[in-house]
Parts: C-alpha cells; structure tokens; sequence
C-alpha cells in the first residue's frame, strides 16, 4: 500500500452548528474533495459507532479510495472505535486523510501514526477493563453486587403470597400488583392444596 489511486471521499459529522459544518466542507473544497463525493451526518453524536452517513460512506468505498475528514474526531469520538475503523480501511485498501490533524495513511509517516493511535487504543482498553475489574471488586467487597435487584421477602412478596394462599390466580395477581405473571411465581410459593 503506497499510495492512493481512487476516489477522495469526504466526511462531515455535525453535532450542532451550521458553522462547524461549513468549515469542515471548506477544508473538503481546499483538499479537493467533490461535493458529490461527501456523506454526512447531522446532529448525531460520535458516541454512536453507527451514523447513516458514515454507514453509507463505508460501504460505497473501494479499494483505492481515499476517505478524506476535518478532524479524526469526526469518525469517532473513542480512540477504540478510530483504530477499529481505521484498521478495517486500511485491511480493505481505503486510505485515510485527516486535514487538522495531518494524517495521511497513504505514506510511511500516516502510517507509523496509525500504528501508534492502534497501540493508545489498545491501551485504553486495557485501562477500562482494569477499571472495571477493579470497581466491580470494591463493589463486592462493599457488599453491593451487580445486576437487577431481586424482589425478595418485601411487602410485595408477602402480599402476592397471601393473595395466591387465598385462592386468587397468578394473572390476576399480578395485574392487582403491577408486576409480571413471572415475578409472582419467582416470589411465591404454590399454595398448599388443602388448605
């Protein structure tokens, strides 16, 4: 992969504000990027790893192809999700080019920064998977653990129970109480027949 023989393609992700929308099309035109060649995505936050722009944009290119963008920031706000994306490009032969932040896969330095932004991404990972080990242990040793609360020996319960020893039906119960059919029967017992 030396260099870029396809289309440029552009990007353009806009949270809010027409301004930042204008600039990043300006940098497009100075990169020589055709206004039939750019996907866009309107006040969709980075967060999302899924935008109908940049979904369409990803599967319209072709090997070749250069996807050109403001800012890195615009695929994604997670260095994780950028070197992902970034990988999957450059696996396919689509090179990437970021005008602010100087970045262009199709050399040897684009490259070398590409690896690097892998190597943060992966680091980040392995510190949010520290953290989390680390908080759901502080959280056990604090007695709390995780998941949906059970309902157990409450009013609740008690109530279901004296309403199911009476004789009433499970739907009816739950519908007097507001809880799912499933939630009686996990927080009651059968009645005994007889009694």
């Amino acid at each position: 992969m030396t260099s870029s023989t396809g289309t440029r393609i552009g990007y353009v992700r806009v949270s809010t504000g027409k301004q930042d929308e204008q600039l990043q099309h300006d940098a497009l035109d100075g990169a020589k990027v055709l206004k039939r060649n750019r996907y866009t995505d309107h006040g969709i936050s980075g967060s999302k790893t899924s935008r109908p722009g940049l979904d369409a944009m990803l599967a319209d290119v072709e090997p070749g192809d250069t996807i050109v963008v403001y800012k890195l920031d615009r695929i994604g706000r997670s260095t994780a999700h950028v070197a992902s994306l970034l990988a999957d490009l450059t696996e396919r032969g689509v090179f990437i080019e970021s005008i602010s932040d100087g970045l262009n896969s199709s050399t040897l330095t684009g490259r070398a920064m590409l690896q690097m932004l892998a190597i943060f991404a992966e680091m980040e990972r392995s510190f949010i998977q520290e953290r989390t080990v680390a908080g759901l242990a502080a959280a056990k040793a604090q007695g709390r653990v995780g998941g949906r609360p059970r309902k157990g020996d409450t009013a609740l319960s008690r109530k279901a129970q004296t309403l199911r020893d009476g004789g009433h039906p499970v739907p009816e119960i739950a519908k007097t109480l507001e809880v799912s059919a499933a939630t009686i029967y996990r927080i009651t017992k059968a009645p005994i027949q007889g009694q």
